[in-house]
């Protein structure tokens, strides 16, 4: 634990000289401390920062966590703009509550239909566990559909009870999320295709693949 906020936000803390994604935690830290934070952050897009009930996460992505991030977020607007799917991109906006001491920035994040206050979807890369359970914080935001993208593949949540008691959930282990495997917000997109093309390193062929297989679906819906 650090023990001021100067000490927390050093760029020598946080510093990394190679491609290792660098994680930092501290706890008892307090919701005004947290929003300080996020000011003097404000204008440095590079870390990704999560709160709850104290303990405050700082990670700065690796550039593999990045080029996944971009790859995901290309692939999933061509699928909305294939299905002419109305959405708001909100990337990696700042989401917090300070009555449920909760607080994220997913790696990318989209309200579908119209623009709303919190997201419907939130998508997390994880390149690195970290000790915070973003699931519980999704839950206290209202955040409907979590997915995270870990080990070339995707586990999607959709959330089944919003209660503030957790033991009350119809899911406990989960915070609340039922663990899916096709989207409920957006049942039209082949997973398994889209894990398929996420894993292609070259990003035009991973469009163009991607694109064939929307494509085929159609005509196979057609016939």
């Amino acid at each position: 634990m650090v023990s001021s906020l100067k000490e927390l936000i050093n760029e020598t803390e946080l510093n990394h000289n190679d491609d290792s994604e660098e994680r930092f935690i501290t706890t008892a830290v307090s919701w005004s401390n947290y929003e300080l934070l996020l000011t003097k952050l404000e204008n440095n897009c590079h870390y990704r920062v999560t709160y709850l009930d104290g303990v405050l996460e700082i990670v700065s992505p690796s550039i593999r966590h990045e080029n996944i991030k971009t790859n995901l977020g290309m692939l999933l607007e061509r699928f909305f703009y294939s299905k002419r799917i109305r959405f708001i991109p909100m990337g990696s906006s700042t989401f917090r509550n300070k009555a449920k001491k909760a607080g994220a920035e997913p790696d990318e994040c989209y309200c579908i239909g119209e623009q709303k206050s919190v997201p419907d979807l939130a998508i997390e890369v994880v390149v690195t566990s970290g000790s915070i359970n973003k699931l519980e914080i999704y839950r206290r935001l209202g955040v409907a559909e979590v997915w995270f993208w870990e080990r070339n593949q995707l586990k999607l949540y959709h959330l089944r009870d919003n209660s503030q008691n957790e033991q009350a959930t119809l899911y406990p282990d989960t915070y609340g999320y039922e663990p899916i495997t096709t989207s409920e917000l957006l049942p039209q997109l082949d997973i398994p295709l889209f894990e398929r093309c996420l894993t292609i390193s070259d990003s035009i062929q991973a469009i163009d693949e991607f694109e064939q297989g929307l494509r085929n679906a159609s005509q196979s819906t057609k016939q």
